[in-house]
């Protein structure tokens, strides 16, 4: 803001001493409305030339001030990518977890289980909040956009690049992946 003032200052000042050097050429040049008509149309040509700079200048500065709004937009929907790409290691331990003690017949067992679980899905909603959500795998086509393949089984009655398994989920945080989903597909 403060150099567009600057910069309306100088051109001002320009303008000014265009003017004050047009009336001394005048005052020399006498009546000779020649050297008076050539002054003024140079006159008109240096004011269009300072009113296109202008124009010129707030087309630049509005362009600018665009980008800068997308740039921060973008800035704060994504910042929290780091942060919540460790996140999802934590969920995927808890996963493991409660996958491993799921069919256990101890009581205490079944309800560390059961606590578990609602604190896992307490978590995965606070991280839904934040714009993370999971990459659906099972039983698609293989999208290598968001699925890695990391194993092929030859299965019968199924067709090609069919998921079969899913080793490890994949997440998406606002539309951008955060990490592909690492699965098993078919390949007759």
């Amino acid at each position: 803001m403060m150099s567009e003032n600057t910069e309306n200052a100088e051109e001002k000042g320009q303008a000014e001493d265009a003017a004050g050097e047009a009336a001394d050429t005048e005052a020399q040049a006498g009546d000779n409305p020649t050297s008076i008509v050539e002054n003024l149309r140079n006159q008109v040509k240096e004011l269009t030339n300072f009113k296109e700079k202008y124009f010129y200048l707030a087309a630049e500065h509005e362009n600018y001030r665009k980008r800068m709004e997308r740039e921060k937009e973008t800035i704060v929907k994504y910042a929290n990518e780091k942060v919540l790409g460790s996140l999802i290691e934590i969920v995927d331990n808890f996963e493991r977890v409660i996958a491993a003690i799921k069919d256990d017949s101890d009581q205490k067992v079944k309800n560390i289980h059961i606590g578990m679980d609602m604190v896992l899905k307490q978590f995965f909603n606070n991280l839904k909040d934040c714009g993370l959500e999971p990459v659906d795998s099972l039983g698609k086509q293989f999208d290598p956009n968001v699925h890695e393949a990391i194993g092929q089984k030859n299965v019968e009655g199924k067709e090609d690049d069919f998921i079969l398994e899913e080793l490890q989920k994949g997440y998406v945080l606002n539309g951008r992946l955060l990490r592909a989903a690492k699965v098993v597909i078919v390949k007759n």
